[in-house]
């Protein structure tokens, strides 16, 4: 089993990339290997609008998207984590996740008729984590519904959404408490939610034998 922390912000020792890492070391354990991900180290463009996933849905762009997409349909979940630029997310989270765009299935006679190729292959699990230097949650504005929402539709289910204030000076984060505290139990709560689900897989098929 694997979860990918998927960092959306270029300070690969800020306080987004420690809360992702702080939740992915409270989901690592015999059984669960977890990798971090710095969006920045990568070459991603934003979606096109081609269609040209359709039928595939293996995304045309040759850049280096290509070299994700294998490890994203490996995980059994990602913890996403993004800084607020103007009350959004990264424009490096935001190229990414409209690349996630080719995992989207449509009826070819009615659009609003649609599902993902992780739902049909038994869907995923999600943590986001938004961050923002203010002390008010409404200058945060859609970061995180900006990652969760998009998540959702491409068949996650986003067990934890959290939402962290006050931060901006590299390292604030590791002197916050209580942020820690939050990602930790985002960390415990998706790690026990995977075993559950591999534990009840294995009643499962031993009761269908």
């Amino acid at each position: 089993m694997k979860v990918l922390g998927i960092v959306g912000s270029r300070r690969k020792n800020g306080n987004t990339a420690c809360l992702v890492q702080e939740a992915l070391n409270e989901v690592q354990c015999e059984e669960i290997e977890t990798e971090m991900i710095f969006l920045g180290d990568y070459n991603i463009r934003g979606c096109i609008g081609c269609e040209g996933c359709k039928d595939t849905y293996k995304c045309v762009i040759k850049d280096d998207m290509q070299k994700l997409y294998p490890r994203i349909l490996e995980a059994d979940a990602i913890i996403m984590g993004s800084p607020t630029y103007f009350y959004n997310i990264t424009s490096d989270m935001k190229a990414f996740i409209e690349r996630l765009y080719c995992f989207q299935i449509f009826a070819e006679d009615d659009r609003s008729v649609w599902s993902s190729i992780n739902e049909v292959l038994g869907g995923k699990y999600a943590v986001v984590i938004s961050i923002c230097e203010q002390s008010d949650e409404k200058d945060m504005g859609f970061t995180a519904e900006a990652m969760s929402q998009p998540l959702e539709g491409l068949g996650y289910r986003v067990i934890e959404t959290v939402k962290i204030l006050k931060l901006f000076k590299k390292g604030e984060a590791l002197k916050n408490q209580d942020a820690l505290d939050q990602v930790k139990k985002a960390g415990i709560k998706l790690r026990k939610t995977i075993r559950l689900r591999k534990e009840t897989e294995k009643k499962l098929r031993s009761s269908l034998d």
